[in-house]
Parts: structure tokens; sequence; C-alpha cells
């Protein structure tokens, strides 16, 4: 149990730091988005500025997803659970993650597979085919780009997917070693609710 929890304050405090600086990129879609409405009405409107708006917007809820997890700022239905013991709601949280992991997981295939969609991978296994560009057996086709008239390539913000889906599910794991700690008796700090 000791080396779970060391990885579920490694991965805490790795998701904080990223929470941390992540947070701050609603700054960065104001400024996208206060320079759109500047060049519209003072000069020649942008051609990127909805689709980097979009694209900013999508990075910072992605990123921000495992800091959201790690500080229990996501949505509970608390009829009940709010009156339960730590140790009862931790043993229904152990059930309850799974569920989240389970789904988190099926999140980061599919994202996989739209990814090397658009790095020009037409086949059904996009594991396999990260693992070859890795190796250097596959090669990247023609790349997707988006419809718009700015056209930028697609893969930039699906990396950025995978790596948030990918942090959410360290986030979603260490949720489960800690809720499993305190099911089975161990003194933990009390979750943030």
């Amino acid at each position: 149990m000791r080396f779970l929890l060391g990885y579920s304050r490694a991965v805490d405090r790795m998701n904080h730091a990223i929470g941390l600086v992540v947070m701050y990129g609603v700054f960065v879609l104001m400024a996208i988005l206060l320079w759109s409405s500047i060049s519209k009405t003072f000069f020649v409107p942008s051609l990127w500025t909805l689709e980097m708006a979009q694209f900013a917007m999508v990075a910072y809820y992605m990123l921000g997803g495992p800091y959201s997890i790690l500080v229990g700022s996501n949505v509970r239905m608390d009829l009940f659970y709010g009156a339960w013991s730590l140790r009862r709601k931790s043993a229904i949280d152990v059930i309850t993650v799974l569920f989240l992991i389970f789904y988190i997981g099926v999140l980061l295939y599919g994202a996989l597979g739209s990814t090397a969609y658009s790095l020009g991978y037409w086949g059904t296994a996009p594991v396999e085919y990260f693992l070859g560009l890795m190796t250097g057996t596959e090669d990247i086709g023609r790349m997707e780009r988006s419809s718009t008239a700015w056209r930028p390539y697609i893969w930039p913000i699906k990396a950025i997917m995978i790596a948030g889906l990918f942090l959410m599910l360290l986030q979603a794991v260490s949720e489960l070693i800690k809720d499993l700690a305190r099911a089975l008796g161990h003194d933990l700090p009390e979750p943030k609710i």
C-alpha cells in the first residue's frame, strides 16, 4: 500500500502543478477573443481567431480536468452521500471510480484512433500505429486539416486531448488508490469536496 500511496502522491503533485499552470489558459482565451473583437472592429478580421479560441478552450478543459478531479470540483448527486461517513463514502467511490476509469479508457482509445487518423493512418489499430511511429516502422501520411479558411493541422489539438485524457486516467487511478486506502481504514486526509 505504501508504493500505491506514493504513486498517488506523485500523480497528485504533478496534476496540481499542471492545473495551476493551465488555469491561466483562460487569459490566453480572453486575449484571442479580444484580438478577434479588435481586428473585426478596426482592421481586417483575422481568419484564425475563432478556431484558435476553440483550440485554446479544448486545451484548457482537457488539461484542467485532472486538476478538477484532484480537488473534487466535479459534480456529485448528494441525496445520501453527504450524510455518510468518510469510510462509507470511500467504499462507494471505489466502485464509481472504476466506471470513470473504464469511461476514460474508452475515450482515450477513441482519441488515439482520431489522432492516428489526423496523421494520415487509415487502419484500425491506432496503438500499433503509434508504436510503429516510435520505432520507425510507420510513416506519417497525409495529415488532416481543418475545413475552414485558415486550414490548420488538427493533430496538435488531438495530441493535447490524448495528454489530457491520459492525465485524467492517472488521476482517476490515484483517486481509486486513495479511496481504497480510506475504505480499508488507513488514515489519509479528507478529500476536498
